[in-house]
This record gives C-alpha cells, sequence and structure tokens, in this order.
C-alpha cells in the first residue's frame, strides 16, 4: 500500500515536471552549441593578445582549443548513454553520488548565471553606441523579451536562436573574406618584447607566464560549447542527435576561431587588437572595409543576444533538473503548459539582472570562467570512472582514445583554473566563495530532501512518469 502511494506520488510530482520532447534534432543541437559560444568571437578572446603576444596566444588557444575538443568527446559519449536534461550534473551524479552531482551542477550553474549578466552589459555597451541608451533599463528589456520568448517553448526558442546566430557567423565570415587580401605574417609580431621579463622573444613578447595569464581568454573562444547535453531531454534522439550536435558544433567554432586569430591581427597588427573593444570593427577600419564595418558593428549585436539567449536555455535547464532532484527549491523545476521550466527561467534571470548591475562584465566573466574549469575537472573525471565503475554500459557513441582523452581535457582544466588567478585573482578567490556558500547550501539541508535517493532511482521515476504521460494521451 505504502509502495504504491510512493509510485503515485512520484508520478503527480514529475508530471509537473515534463519537458516537451522531439524538438531538437542534431543540426538544431549544433546551433545551440554555435549560440552558446558566438558572442566571443567578437570581443574579449582578443585581450588574450596584450597578456600573451600573438604567438602566446597562439598557444594558449591551441591548448584551450584541445581541451575543449577532448571535453566535448567525453561529454558525447555521456550524453548518449545518459540523456539526460541535468548534463555534467546528470553524468557527475551517476558515478560520484548526490554530492559529486551537486558540485559539478553548482559549478555549471555559477558560469551560466553569471556569463549572461556579463552579455548583457556588454550588449548594453553595443546599444549605447548604435542607439544612445544603455543601463538597467537595456539589461531588463533584453532579460524579458528573451526569457519570454524561451517561456513560450523549446521549439520556437531555438529556431529564433539559429536565426540570431546565423547573422552572426555571417558577419564572422564576411570580415575574414575581407580582411584575407590585407594579410601579413609581420603583423601578427609587432609587439615589442618586454625587457623586464624572463625568456621574452618576438613570438613570446610576454614570455610564459603570459601564456598562462592568456589561457581564460582563450576559452572565450569555445565557453559554454558543453552546454549542449542540457537540451538531451528534448532532442528527438539523444543516443545520435547530442553526439552530433556537440561535436558539429565544436568542430564549427575550431573554424570560426582560426578565422579570427590569425586574420584580424594579419591584417590589422597583433598590437592593435590587443587593446581593441571591437576587433572586427576595429580590423575592417584598419583597411579600408568602412561599410562592412558598420554593418559588422551592428551583427556585433546579434552575436552577443545569440550566446545571451541561448545562455538562458542552458541555466532554465540546469536549475530545472537540479530542481527537480531536489536539490534546488522544487518549484523551479514546474512546467507550464507548454512544457517550459517557468520559474527555473524566471529565478536566475532576476537574480542575473541584479549582477548585471554592478556593470563589472569582465569581472563576472572571469568569475563564470572559474566556474566553468571545476565542472571541466569534473566532468572528465566524470567519464573517467563512468569508463572504471561502468565499463558494460551502454554507449551509443565511445570517446576515441578512452580514458586519455577525458584525463588530457581534465589535465588541461585545472591548469585553466591556476590562469584566472594568475590574471585576476579577485575573480579567483570570489568565485571559490560563492562556491563555498553553495555547497554549504548542500550540506545543510538539501544533501537531507533529495526526491531520489540514486541517480539510478532518479531516472527510473522520470521513464515510468514518461510512459504514463505517453499512456494518458
Amino acid at each position: 500500500m505504502e509502495k504504491g502511494k510512493s509510485m503515485a506520488h512520484n508520478e503527480a510530482y514529475l508530471a509537473k515536471r515534463q519537458l516537451k520532447k522531439g524538438t531538437a534534432g542534431w543540426l538544431l543541437l549544433a546551433g545551440l552549441g554555435v549560440s552558446y559560444v558566438i558572442s566571443g568571437d567578437f570581443a574579449g578572446w582578443n585581450f588574450g593578445i596584450a597578456q600573451a603576444g600573438w604567438g602566446g596566444f597562439l598557444i594558449a588557444s591551441i591548448l584551450m582549443g584541445v581541451m575543449y575538443m577532448f571535453l566535448v568527446l567525453s561529454l558525447a559519449e555521456m550524453s548518449a548513454a545518459i540523456p539526460a536534461a541535468g548534463g555534467g550534473y546528470s553524468f557527475a551524479r551517476h558515478v560520484m553520488g548526490p554530492t559529486g552531482g551537486y558540485l559539478t551542477g553548482l559549478a555549471i550553474l555559477i558560469e551560466y548565471a553569471l556569463a549572461p549578466a556579463a552579455i548583457v552589459i556588454f550588449i548594453g555597451a553595443a546599444t549605447e553606441q548604435l542607439l544612445g541608451i544603455d543601463g538597467p533599463i537595456v539589461y531588463a528589456a533584453f532579460y524579458a523579451v528573451f526569457i519570454g520568448i524561451h517561456v513560450l517553448g523549446a521549439g520556437e526558442a531555438l529556431k529564433t536562436m539559429m536565426v540570431i546566430s546565423a547573422l552572426a557567423v555571417f558577419a564572422i565570415i564576411a570580415t575574414a573574406v575581407a580582411l584575407i587580401g590585407d594579410f601579413n605574417v609581420a603583423n601578427l609580431f609587432d609587439i615589442v618584447p618586454a625587457q623586464d621579463v624572463v625568456g621574452a622573444t618576438s613570438f613570446l613578447p610576454l614570455g610564459w607566464h603570459g601564456v598562462w595569464a592568456a589561457l581564460p581568454f582563450a576559452m572565450w573562444l569555445f565557453l559554454a560549447v558543453e552546454g549542449v547535453p542540457l537540451a538531451a531531454e528534448e532532442a528527438k534522439n539523444p543516443a545520435k542527435d547530442v553526439p552530433k550536435g556537440i561535436i558539429g558544433a565544436m568542430v564549427f567554432l575550431l573554424f570560426t576561431a582560426a578565422l579570427v586569430l590569425f586574420l584580424l591581427a594579419g591584417a590589422s597588427g597583433a598590437q592593435m587588437m590587443g587593446e581593441s573593444k571591437v576587433p572586427l570593427v576595429d580590423a575592417l577600419n584598419a583597411v579600408g572595409s568602412t561599410k562592412l564595418a558598420t554593418l559588422v558593428n551592428v551583427l556585433a549585436l546579434a552575436g552577443l543576444i545569440a550566446s545571451f539567449f541561448s545562455i538562458i536555455y542552458g541555466y532554465s535547464r540546469l536549475v530545472f533538473a537540479l530542481s527537480r532532484a531536489g536539490y534546488l527549491p522544487q518549484f523551479l523545476s514546474l512546467t507550464g503548459t507548454r512544457k517550459t521550466p517557468l520559474w527555473a527561467l524566471i529565478i536566475p534571470g532576476v537574480l542575473g539582472f541584479f549582477a548585471s548591475l554592478s556593470g563589472e562584465g569582465d569581472l563576472m566573466l572571469a568569475m563564470a570562467v572559474v566556474g566553468a574549469t571545476i565542472s571541466y575537472a569534473l566532468m572528465s573525471l566524470s567519464h573517467i570512472l563512468l569508463r572504471v565503475k561502468h565499463p558494460n554500459m551502454r554507449r551509443p557513441y565511445k570517446t576515441p582514445g578512452g580514458i586519455v582523452t577525458s584525463g588530457i581535457a581534465l589535465v588541461l582544466s585545472l591548469i585553466a583554473l591556476t590562469g584566472v588567478y594568475a590574471f585576476d585573482p579577485r575573480a579567483f578567490n570570489y568565485t571559490l566563495v560563492l562556491y563555498a556558500i553553495g555547497a554549504l547550501y548542500f550540506f545543510a539541508y538539501s544533501k537531507n530532501h533529495l526526491v531520489a535517493k540514486t541517480a539510478e532511482e532518479e531516472f527510473a521515476m522520470i521513464a515510468q512518469a514518461e510512459q504514463e504521460l505517453e499512456h494518458e494521451l
């Protein structure tokens, strides 16, 4: 009798917490991955050249490109084997239990909650340049409009995101085509080597320490692509679509990263790129393509909006999964008639808006990177442990290189974490304090209020509720 009541309670609980299935194929998922990241090609990454010179930033970018590619290959395997909306949190909980799952999810949440707040500040700066308006009104308007689109439904949101991302990609490719004729290798090395830095050369004008400090900026070329598995429960065929989507997105982002890294500095000079707030626009103006520069300046806003829009989607699915499992307050996972997590969209959005009022976009961006690198280390470890503890698990996709691949991603993510400290100790320390507060909440309260004791129990409950819903329909 008690078991029957428990099953009925579980079904009723999860019936109010259902996402809409089958709204995203692999192409939409790849578009989501590109959209998460695309704003990073327009600004931010280039400050790494000021930290390390072009040669040093090239090394940093290669290291971070390898880290992200290997992480993506590891996530592709786990997302096919464990297709849940929690992404990295779900993978970690499966092998490291509730504590490991929460600590991974918390790190991802810090990244995904702070990144939109940073991006909306950059959006405000862009609207001021174009329209003469900036500040809290702009921040509130963008949060309200794009959260509203997400509330309408996942399919509508992802299709809107694809259109915005396409405009941003067009701007990058058009810029590359315009600059290729002005490329000059000498422009890459126009930063004079520092006299007081040991080992400084024309290739590494700020030495190896510069490479270390440039790692967070190199991450900006790929940051948040790991969020594709957060859409697993809304994919048409998660086992196939999520791996294809996240790998396809990463390959395309490597291509756009190479375009901006080589052609912008090669056409206008590394010195200029290291100091520019709008690198694509400044590079085009430097070679005389002023009309295209004006157009790209407008489309740069589309790039910022694309990442802002898609990361809102990402944080909502993560908060939904953490809430549904009981890690966060349970009302945050309630879904409406359109099967979208209303409160998981609104509450983090309100908190992000308040964070944006600080106006310190660079600080929040660096803090987001700290959260990201912690989560990368834990997700890479999850892949290793899944291979060791569950060697016979069904894996529709297998990571090339196995635990060697995820092991390299783990080491590089820890190195990248220290890179934030090299660049901005304040951001490093603030994030660790925030992380400690979040961990304290778990150990003091939510640890004892979980909906399911194990990941397997939670996934079984979800599957049962889905079957009941399909039967009713």
